[in-house]
């Protein structure tokens, strides 16, 4: 039962990040701005972007319920506050006020501190759980490659 609750607190926390992440961007992703950017050629069409950040998130918040279950703790609770930080203050820094190496640096360190979690808490209880955060790992290398192209060729 308690990880049910878990669950469900942690698609709550996440979505409604994803949420601030959304408002704090704006109309931006439609703007002038950001159509007249050079853009890598790998860069997905716009749907994909709500597809893979809806699997991300829950697969994000099902290993967030085993890690809380096993490890509460203020340390697992400030890394998680740290994590949801980076992730909504990247729509800001990118979209909102347009600072694309900031925003750059901040995927960096949400990818770093992601890798974390998936090193530091992955011994024999959360051995499998840990797979779960692969999607958050590879989409944050591919968003830091489109950021990063973005930074060098505008």
């Amino acid at each position: 039962m308690k990880q049910i609750h878990y669950i469900i607190l942690f698609l709550i926390l996440n979505f409604v990040g994803l949420a601030l992440g959304n408002f704090f961007m704006g109309d931006s992703p439609n703007g002038i701005w950001y159509n007249s950017l050079n853009k890598a050629s790998w860069t997905p069409p716009g749907w994909v972007f709500g597809v893979v950040w809806t699997l991300i998130m829950i697969c994000f918040s099902i290993y967030l319920s085993f890690l809380f279950s096993l490890r509460k703790s203020k340390y697992v609770t400030t890394i998680y506050g740290i994590a949801l930080l980076l992730n909504i203050s990247w729509n800001y820094l990118f979209f909102n006020q347009h600072f694309t190496s900031i925003a750059l640096y901040n995927l960096i360190a949400l990818a770093l501190v992601i890798i974390y979690l998936f090193i530091s808490f992955g011994d024999d209880e959360l051995s499998k759980m840990r797979y779960l955060l692969v999607p958050y790992i590879l989409w944050l290398c591919i968003a830091i490659s489109l950021n990063g192209y973005v930074v060098l060729n505008n």
